[in-house]
């Protein structure tokens, strides 16, 4: 592993430390002074799990696999309970269908590749789009990005910091402008400079939701005037701090829009981490892109394996380790 790789996942652990640490330490007290698996403890382990949001669906198939394995094996101590119960719970997050993060570096499927943000005020939408804005800069493509959500006083103001740090132009109007009319113009620019990748900031609220629904189908129609294919992808982001309220806001973006992927943010400022796992199970999105932290950095690609790994980390002797 290369020195930048350690340092992404580093970041990822002292990201998941609240969730990591809570984890832990409920399950280290529920097998305290027990050798074996009775029913108390299982209830206690659905509660565990439970209140990190590794929801409903994975928590039983968890259980049940202890369950079944407790059956076959004897523990002459709690640390070797603790141990199976732990590798119970890797096994599960683990056992997926396959995700491989695309690095920001790898050859995009069309130029300009367009991407629509979509997301309720406040979940961390226009601070996604500069960070993803500020890892295809470094990684050498040309980005342009559209400031479509004129309807939230100080929108475009607070993109356009964002994206003067990033170092990546910014197409808006001032609020109260036609988004629609943004997104044709950033697009169009994006073509005639040769851009790589186009962001779109949308609306988190309108005066309805179903006027914020049809602003965003008349977005993707304006878009395809001038790319047929556009947008090539639609993030959806979420906040992680909401736990379960972010599935079911997910549940009602997913009814109008087509979703191809999420954005799980403000992981550093919760306990309920497995939130990105139970929300990639339940709703069949994979999980993209994690905020980890409030830096223009802190935005990373979703790992399955590498967020197991923060999340299930031992911390021993002052290093963490698996």
């Amino acid at each position: 592993m290369g020195f930048f790789d350690k340092l992404k996942l580093s970041r990822l652990k002292e990201g998941l430390s609240k969730t990591r640490e809570t984890l832990r330490d409920k399950l280290s007290f529920i097998s305290q002074g027990r050798t074996e698996v009775d029913e108390e403890f299982l209830e206690e382990l659905e509660n565990v799990l439970v209140a990190a949001d590794v929801g409903v669906e994975t928590t039983l198939d968890i259980v049940e696999a202890v369950t079944e394995r407790a059956r076959r094996e004897t523990y002459r101590s709690e640390d070797e309970l603790n141990r199976m119960v732990t590798g119970e719970i890797r096994n599960f997050l683990l056992d997926a269908r396959v995700e491989h993060p695309v690095d920001f570096e790898a050859p995009l499927p069309a130029k300009p590749y367009v991407i629509l943000i979509v997301g309720v005020n406040g979940a961390g939408k226009t601070t996604s789009v500069a960070k993803l804005a500020h890892n295809y800069e470094k990684a050498g493509k040309k980005v342009v990005i559209a400031a479509a959500d004129t309807f939230r006083a100080a929108a475009y103001e607070q993109l356009k910091i964002w994206a003067d740090r990033a170092g990546v132009p910014i197409i808006g109007q001032s609020q109260g402008g036609d988004p629609a009319s943004v997104v044709f113009d950033s697009v169009s620019s994006a073509v005639s400079r040769g851009s790589d990748v186009v962001l779109v900031d949308t609306a988190g609220r309108l005066h309805n939701k179903s006027h914020l629904m049809e602003e965003l189908a008349k977005i993707m129609r304006v878009a395809r005037k001038r790319i047929p294919e556009a947008p090539h992808e639609v993030l959806l982001v979420l906040d992680g701090t909401t736990g379960q309220n972010a599935v079911l806001q997910a549940r009602e973006f997913t009814r109008f829009v087509n979703v191809t992927g999420l954005v799980i943010t403000k992981l550093d400022g919760t306990a309920k981490g497995g939130i990105v796992l139970s929300i990639s199970r339940e709703l069949k999105i994979p999980v993209k892109y994690i905020g980890v932290g409030e830096t223009i950095d802190d935005l990373q690609l979703f790992d399955r394996e590498k967020f197991v790994e923060a999340l299930l980390a031992r911390q021993d002797a002052g290093s963490v380790t698996q």
